[in-house]
């Protein structure tokens, strides 16, 4: 059971823990920027070329994941494809799309150990490569405490530049669980790390209970020489068919409704019984 590895209850004795999260293919079962190409298209950001290449992408990415060199080529790829893009118009592609594309791949094994953590008194922090107007609402949607992500810069005129200002990928991202480490008072030998790619050795490294998720060849060989725990994500499903689903942040209308149904259900059963014992008498 994924729960069991989240174990342990947080006081206030002891310092604050957290566990950190990889996105793609850990959290959820595809790549988080990829996912949204045909919103792109269909927002007049991209052509059809470049839906189609960046489905090929997603492929390769879903067949065996992606190395150092697959990663660097697709940066420099999606660094010059954004460039020119009005950042307002993109999150409001993504927010009008979150629900259709993201909830649906969302691995259950996944949503219930974020819960587990928190229930723990964890925080839950995404650190992703994909850009933050994407990784951002996803973390919203998971009810992550911090995201880290990569961030491009913007222009004057709102428009992404095509530079990349900061990078959320192998070394760094350590670098970054160490500085919030730092912030944020977390003992980090005491905190929780999971990923499916050996580009992310360097933040498994920097915890003291690191995960491999759905690895990929290489990461599963550096797990077996490191006695690392592997875990099997491979149940995708929508957080609202999950049954803690309507407490997660994002929500707030399906909860409305199920506890409306509840209490209008109460008060059928309790008007329908008393009818009938009157009836009777």
């Amino acid at each position: 059971m994924v729960g069991a590895y989240a174990h342990g209850v947080e006081n206030d004795y002891l310092p604050r823990t957290a566990a950190f999260f990889d996105l793609d293919k850990t959290v959820i079962a595809k790549s988080s920027t990829l996912t949204f190409g045909r919103s792109f298209y269909q927002g007049g950001l991209i052509n059809r070329r470049a839906v189609l290449r960046t489905a090929y992408a997603q492929f390769v990415f879903l067949a065996g994941g992606a190395d150092h060199d697959q990663m660097e080529r697709m940066r420099q790829y999606l660094s010059a494809l954004c460039k020119g893009w009005n950042v307002q118009q993109v999150k409001e592609i993504v927010a009008e799309a979150l629900h259709d594309l993201i909830d649906p791949i969302i691995y259950d094994e996944a949503a219930s150990l974020i819960e587990d953590h928190h229930a723990a008194g964890r925080d839950v922090v995404i650190v992703s490569t994909s850009g933050a107007e994407v990784v951002e609402p996803i973390g919203e949607l998971l009810g992550a405490d911090r995201v880290v992500a990569t961030r491009m810069v913007v222009g004057g005129d709102g428009c992404f530049t095509g530079e990349v200002e900061y990078y959320a990928y192998g070394p760094t991202k350590a670098e970054a669980v160490r500085q919030l480490a730092e912030s944020e008072g977390y003992d980090l030998t005491r905190c929780y790390a999971y990923s499916d790619s050996v580009t992310d050795v360097p933040m498994l490294e920097a915890v003291g209970h690191p995960f491999a998720v759905n690895p990929d060849r290489a990461l599963r060989r550096e797990a077996g020489a490191r006695e690392w725990p592997v875990l099997v994500f491979n149940r995708p499903v929508r957080l609202r068919q999950r049954l803690p689903a309507f407490a997660m942040p994002g929500w707030p209308g399906v909860a409305a409704a199920v506890a409306v149904g509840v209490v209008a259900a109460t008060v059928a059963l309790v008007w329908y019984s008393t009818s009938r014992r009157r009836a009777r008498a």
